[in-house]
């Protein structure tokens, strides 16, 4: 089938070429004519195949709004006519008027198309299967972390990263902050979103959309999050539980990192460094390669040596895992005694 439609495309040029160098428009050279019909035709052909990759719901929005940008011109140039303007420069007005209401209603339409609800139309369209909506609202926190990157470019996350403008004008002002360490971290956020724009596993789109009325960024995301029905990718604590309690879907990043740590069951024998004394009465701490914390009873005359541990409990939290061991005395002496 391809090849047949290309025919068909082909045989459109040139039926236009044709048409174009017979009548000649704007008095323009036989030749001319062909040419600039041959250049229409490729513009409408690659017009179609651009149209062919709309969605319904876009398509929809485009004539919808494109038709109100018509009549809103119409009304305002029925209006212009009874102005004292000359003709000519009223002829200018409102063709220019004309084009630019029909282009802004055209664009805003498309742009707008996905929040239109096509099963409210009765099953009229229930020919095109509806695709699921999977909208990944990020905020700067996540951003600034930057393992949603690699999550992205893994293909373990799917959908459209939606960010919003308020969220990379906060990343703008740490960028520019005066404190050196704020300023590495929006710098890196914005590092972050130029890396995942050129991901071909994932698409980011970035909104306009604001709610002047709110201040607090977190509050603007859940909004946002409500109204195109998605879920916020965060790392923040606060945010976390606010949206939950507001009934917004979250994807914790903190979370799935805990839950990918490597599994630890009591009894099990574990090989720490200890680091540094810990809180409690002969307690040691150690530290594991991603991170955890190793608390070790009986370990406190061990620091800065490495010692086999028993784990005898795991303490999973939000802010991550705890591990708790005893380090027995009885393997100390028979290391000393040989």
């Amino acid at each position: 089938m391809p090849w047949e439609m290309a025919v068909v495309r082909l045989i459109f040029i040139l039926v236009l070429a044709a048409a174009s160098f017979e009548l000649q428009p704007f008095h323009l050279s036989s030749l001319v004519s062909g040419l600039l019909g041959a250049v229409l035709g490729v513009f409408f052909v690659l017009f179609e195949l651009r149209l062919e990759r709309a969605s319904l719901k876009r398509l929809i929005g485009a004539a919808v709004g494109s038709i109100l940008g018509i009549a809103g011109a119409l009304m305002m140039g029925h209006l212009l006519n009874l102005t004292a303007i000359e003709k000519s420069s009223l002829s200018f007005f409102q063709v220019m008027l004309l084009l630019l209401m029909t282009y802004g209603g055209l664009v805003l339409g498309a742009n707008k198309g996905d929040l239109l609800n096509l099963s409210a139309l009765g099953g009229l369209f229930t020919g095109e299967r509806q695709p699921r909506k999977n909208y990944k609202i990020l905020d700067t926190s996540v951003i600034i972390d930057g393992r949603i990157a690699d999550i992205g470019e893994t293909g373990f996350i799917d959908g459209t990263m939606i960010i919003p403008q308020f969220v990379l004008r906060e990343l703008q002002l740490i960028a520019d902050s005066s404190d050196s360490l704020k300023r590495n971290r929006g710098r890196r956020g914005l590092d972050i979103l130029q890396r995942m724009q050129k991901m071909g596993t994932i698409t980011i789109q970035i909104v306009e959309d604001d709610f002047p009325a709110i201040r607090e960024v977190d509050m603007k995301l859940i909004e946002l999050a409500r109204q195109y029905e998605g879920k916020v990718v965060t790392n923040d604590f606060n945010l976390n539980k606010v949206a939950q309690l507001q009934g917004i879907p979250v994807l914790n990043v903190n979370e799935l990192a805990n839950a990918l740590k490597p599994v630890v069951l009591p009894g099990e024998i574990m090989r720490v460094f200890i680091l540094k004394e810990g809180k409690e009465y002969n307690q040691g701490v150690a530290y594991l390669d991603d991170g955890t914390m190793v608390v070790v009873d009986n370990a406190k005359k061990m620091i800065s040596k490495t010692i086999d541990v028993s784990v005898t409990s795991v303490l999973q939290t939000t802010a991550g895992k705890m591990i708790f061991g005893k380090y027995d005395d009885r393997q100390r002496a028979e290391v000393v005694h040989q």
